[in-house]
């Protein structure tokens, strides 16, 4: 087996070695993302397409549009020996999966990024209670890095567990958190409405996401009870320096991939439009960050396939309110997108390669 990069003495292009990376859950909508992206990432190899459903199948059998582009066959779900020939791996597996096998013998031998809630929300009983299961592992919860790259690039440089953020936690998190920061909104009168594309609900089988049930129809689902609620309210209460409670509703729309979240928030007494609008200067060197100009509002036909997350707001002044808005692709920053990007600054590249790709709009 020739050297992993990982045995090499410096991430960051000086060697010719390419990063070896394994996906567990590579037929899922999220494990394919993964590999469309990586299949065009100059500095890696896919050495394992792992699919507990499809195993020893050819993958292009299971997703057609990279008939002759990969011949690999999918292997199984074994994490241990997957880390003895990985640089990295990428685990886009249902809640609970990584947290029943990861142990200190993989995490010895390889990066791992999760892209399930497992280690994302630091408190195991807020975990627990939200997710209806036990956590398995919750010794490496502290060491998890949260991947918000634009929030957390520090850590993540260092982290050996990353837990990719989810899609509705990252939209949310990156349009509202300018404002959480400066002290400018009253946390306590937030609220986020959310729409996403079906992709979101994942790959399986459910008669809720067959065609007749969702097309030319719109739905609210997990009102007061969806499981990014407590991610969301985790993430903006270390951005405001307080505890959070918020109201979110997500909306399923029947098209296959995007998100777009309008939050509403009071300003607090005293707070200029001008004050907001410097606020978000916090991405003006965030390339996958686009502050919108005045007058203009995300849409998701503008970031699809991209990693991009455009943001925009507006102030009512007859209401003192503030709108916070966010559009991005569920399945590239809001989950395969920020995986890679989270790997390059793990491995000391540019964050931005493999993903320099311009939203395909149709």
């Amino acid at each position: 087996m020739m050297n992993k990069k990982s045995e090499l003495p410096k991430y960051g292009g000086m060697e010719d070695a390419m990063i070896k990376a394994g996906i567990i859950g590579a037929t899922g909508y999220a494990g394919q993302e993964l590999v469309r992206l990586l299949l065009q990432h100059k500095e890696v190899e896919i050495v394992w397409y792992g699919s507990r459903s499809y195993v020893d199948k050819k993958f292009s059998s299971v997703f057609g549009n990279v008939f002759q582009i990969v011949e690999n066959i999918c292997k199984s779900d074994d994490l241990h020996t997957l880390a003895k020939e990985a640089d990295v791996i990428f685990t886009a597996t249902p809640q609970g999966y990584l947290a029943g096998v990861l142990d200190d013998e993989i995490l010895s031998q390889a990066k791992v990024i999760d892209l399930s809630a497992d280690y994302r929300i630091k408190d195991v009983a807020v975990y627990e209670k939200w997710y209806g299961i036990t956590h398995k592992s919750p010794q490496y919860l502290e060491e998890a890095v949260y991947g918000l790259c634009e929030l957390n690039r520090e850590q993540v440089k260092n982290a050996r567990l990353v837990a990719n953020p989810g899609c509705y936690p990252t939209c949310s998190t990156l349009s509202i958190a300018p404002l959480a920061r400066e002290g400018l909104i009253d946390m306590d009168t937030l609220i986020i409405d959310a729409k996403s594309g079906t992709s979101g609900a994942g790959r399986g089988a459910k008669v809720q996401n067959l065609y007749c049930e969702v097309n030319e129809s719109i739905k609210a689902y997990g009102v007061a009870s969806h499981r990014h609620t407590p991610e969301i309210e985790e993430q903006l209460g270390y951005a405001s320096s307080s505890k959070v409670l918020l109201n979110f509703t997500p909306h399923l729309i029947p098209m296959n991939r995007g998100i777009l979240i309008t939050a509403y928030a009071k300003l607090k007494e005293g707070v200029s439009e001008e004050e907001v609008k410097k606020a978000y200067d916090i991405y003006k060197d965030e390339y996958f960050v686009r502050v919108l100009k005045e007058g203009n509002v995300p849409e998701v036909r503008n970031v699809k396939c991209s990693n991009f997350v455009d943001v925009a707001y507006k102030v009512d002044p007859r209401t003192h309110r503030v709108i916070m808005m966010g559009a991005m692709d569920n399945l590239v920053k809001g989950a395969a997108g920020q995986a890679i990007q989270n790997m390059n600054i793990m491995f000391g590249l540019d964050e931005k390669t493999g993903l320099m790709l311009a939203p395909a709009v149709l």
